[in-house]
């Protein structure tokens, strides 16, 4: 026998309908709402995307036009990657670096205060202190991240000196060595996007090809010179036939101008001793005079001229005035220090089948 409900089995059978429909009646208004607010999200992602797009392909344009327009200039194009960089980071301001020599040398900055600006100015090149930002980025050669650089066991003089807060620093890297770093910094607590590292990255890039073709250039011009100041040696050494005064001269002008030397003076032996055959420059006439052509010198061991004759090769000073040379009072050193002014200082013998003349 088949038991009823209480309510009656007609009744029953409408409640389930009416029980159904309650429960679908708010899944089918969640997805009126979707399909009303999705179109509009998704324009406005849309645009925002293209937005970024658009000014990351205009940032580029501009790196790559000052790269350009700059071949033998690299200060431009680290100010406008600097610039760029920043801008599209939405962050506060950047500085980069060269890496040469187990140092880093800044090479640009942007928006930096005036403090932290003397600071890196008047440090020079640096050792990265371990486990500061710059020290991460030579270990890994990869892009390091600082959430919060006052927070940090040791803040650095970015974040005492300049409000840093959260950083991004990104590797220049030629054939896996380090060759400088990108290094941009908010005063806000931040974290950087993909996109935004990405396109610091791909300036990095450009700075490495702009500096690698800045280098190229300047091997080419110098490689010219030396081709033209060697025509014109060999000039005036075909039109002076019998007269060696204006050979002299021409060939001492092109080998100071060739080493952007301020001057130059060609010594030619004579027995153990040496005479002045020309000089170029604006020497002092007091130092001219001293060693005119009459004068015979005989230079100490340690002077570089008998030093580079001596041994047969050039012979280089760094500073005149910490020579042995200078220091024992030798008068050739002591009058190029204290009359002509001369610091740094390279002597080339001339030979003639492997003995100095």
């Amino acid at each position: 026998m088949r038991r009823r409900n209480k309510t009656g089995g007609k009744k029953g059978k409408t409640q389930r309908p009416k029980t159904l429909k309650r429960y679908n009646a708010p899944k089918t208004a969640r997805r009126r709402n979707f399909s009303a607010a999705g179109p509009q999200e998704q324009i406005s992602a849309l645009t925002r995307e293209l937005k970024e797009a658009l000014e990351q392909q205009t940032a580029t344009s501009e790196v790559l036009k000052v790269i350009s327009s700059s071949p033998a200039q690299l200060e431009p194009v680290f100010q406008a990657i600097l610039a760029n960089a920043v801008r599209i980071c939405e962050a506060k301001f950047g500085i980069m670096f060269l890496y040469e020599n187990s140092e880093f040398q800044p090479v640009a900055l942007l928006n930096a205060s005036k403090d932290l600006a003397e600071f890196f100015w008047r440090r020079g090149p640096f050792k990265a202190p371990p486990g500061t930002p710059l020290d991460r980025l030579l270990k890994t050669k990869s892009v390091i991240y600082t959430a919060d650089e006052t927070a940090e066991p040791t803040p650095g003089a970015s974040a005492r000196l300049g409000g840093a807060r959260s950083l991004v620093g990104v590797p220049m890297v030629k054939q896996n060595k380090l060759i400088g770093a990108i290094v941009i910094y908010r005063q806000e607590v931040r974290p950087f996007t993909d996109k935004q590292i990405e396109l610091v990255a791909n300036f990095a890039k450009q700075a490495v090809i702009a500096i690698e073709n800045t280098r190229l250039l300047s091997e080419l011009r110098e490689s010219l010179q030396q081709q033209i100041a060697t025509a014109d040696v060999l000039k005036v050494i075909s039109t002076s036939s019998g007269t060696l005064d204006p050979v002299f001269d021409t060939m001492l002008a092109k080998a100071t101008e060739l080493c952007d030397a301020s001057y130059g003076a060609m010594w030619l032996r004579d027995g153990d001793a040496f005479r002045t055959a020309a000089f170029h420059g604006d020497l002092q006439q007091d130092f001219i005079a001293k060693w005119s052509r009459e004068i015979i010198y005989r230079p100490g061991s340690d002077v570089p001229l008998a030093r580079a004759i001596e041994t047969g090769r050039p012979d280089q000073v760094h500073d005149m005035r910490e020579s042995p040379s200078y220091i024992a009072g030798d008068p050739l050193p002591v009058s190029a220090v204290e009359v002509a002014g001369i610091r740094t200082l390279i002597v080339v013998p001339m030979l003639k089948e492997g003995t100095p003349i």
